[in-house]
């Protein structure tokens, strides 16, 4: 498209109308891939498509500028993707491969800490390979507590992190084991040697920006319905122990994961139990179907390293269910009746396959 199509695109309202045509199309996704259709599974649908609507826009049009980037969140409390990790501080950057940049900031005292550069493909296929990654184990430090890391396709500096032409996002991950006592690290983001002031908005950049916006609402809301509609094949137990797909959609090559999803009869509760590796870090979490974290900041949806309750050998009972029988490491089903599942193993030793069994509430003691 010529740079004069943009224009009368966005002067005529076409750009607009576009875009909003295309977020209605996206409700296709919700409506389909054997989706849950209770009120709660399809409320949180719409609710999901609205909020990957305002992760787009700020991803392709208030942080799209490549010459003068920005560290933002692609999940948080209230926006989330792909089983965002409850005990994660998540940081994006949109980035030009072709460019270089200098990464820098206080290093805290949050216990794992990583940055991986990414083709970042969700508008496409639904993929986002890794392309570079540095994580706190290696990471040098200033005895003030800075550091500084070079993004770069030749190696630079004391920290370097690699770049191909198409990388396009720069993602980091602070992970707390107790976030009232831990310190977060900061991160600023500068392009070397670029411009000294940005451009005026253009028509191309905010036309470009809606459609990109457009398709990574529906890529993204396709791509993992239809992981869940995969997984509804295998219900309450693991789905797989491969790690090369999830490295692929953004996975940091560090963890383990595994993922499952659940299917609970009010009367039903879901135990998951085994040992535990010699590892930086574990949890376990439910989501709803689209992926999403259920709300941590109120209910007891994820254990980790930090906080579980471990038996006499080290290993973990984690009880999952829709009432709490005082039995094990408890998550709270939210009012679901099904979801996903995620259990990470970060940087660990080995990497043990939980065993899963479904039993009734009632046979549950403490």
């Amino acid at each position: 498209m010529s740079g004069q199509d943009h224009v009368g695109r966005v002067i005529s309202g076409k750009a607009w109308e576009d875009f909003c045509d295309a977020l209605k199309a996206a409700g296709q996704h919700v409506l389909g891939h054997s989706a849950p259709s209770t009120e709660l599974d399809r409320a949180e649908g719409w609710r999901y498509l609205s909020r990957l609507t305002r992760l787009a826009l700020e991803s392709k049009l208030e942080f799209a500028d490549t010459d003068f980037p920005g560290v933002y969140a692609l999940s948080h409390h209230t926006a989330k993707i792909g089983a965002d990790n409850p005990d994660n501080i998540y940081h994006n950057v949109t980035i030009d491969g072709t460019k270089e940049y200098r990464l820098f900031g206080k290093r805290g005292t949050v216990p794992y800490f990583s940055w991986g550069t990414k083709a970042n493909r969700y508008t496409t296929d639904g993929t986002m390979s890794s392309i570079g990654e540095l994580d706190s184990h290696s990471l040098i430090v200033e005895p003030d507590g800075t550091y500084e890391i070079i993004l770069s396709q030749t190696r630079k500096g004391k920290n370097w992190i690699k770049l191909s032409p198409d990388s396009t996002m720069l993602l980091g991950r602070q992970t707390f084991l107790d976030r009232a006592t831990e310190i977060p690290a900061t991160a600023h983001i500068e392009q070397i040697d670029g411009p000294k002031h940005p451009k005026p908005l253009t028509a191309e950049a905010l036309d470009t920006g809606l459609q990109e916006a457009a398709a990574f609402v529906t890529g993204t809301a396709r791509a993992f319905a239809l992981l869940s509609e995969d997984f509804k094949r295998k219900p309450n137990d693991w789905i797989t122990t491969e790690q090369e797909h999830w490295i692929k959609i953004g996975g940091d090559p560090k963890i383990f994961y595994l993922h499952m999803y659940w299917e609970l009869k009010p009367d039903e509760a879901l135990i998951i139990e085994g040992p535990v590796p010699d590892c930086a870090f574990w949890n376990l979490q439910l989501d709803n179907w689209w992926w999403e974290s259920l709300d941590y900041r109120y209910l007891p949806v994820h254990v980790q390293k930090g906080n579980a309750k471990y038996n006499a050998d080290g290993s973990v009972k984690i009880v999952i269910a829709a009432e709490d029988k005082g039995v094990g490491n408890y998550l709270d089903t939210a009012g679901h009746t099904s979801g996903t599942i995620l259990m990470r193993w970060v940087d660990a030793k080995s990497h043990p396959i939980p065993k899963c069994s479904v039993v009734k509430l009632s046979d549950l003691k403490a």
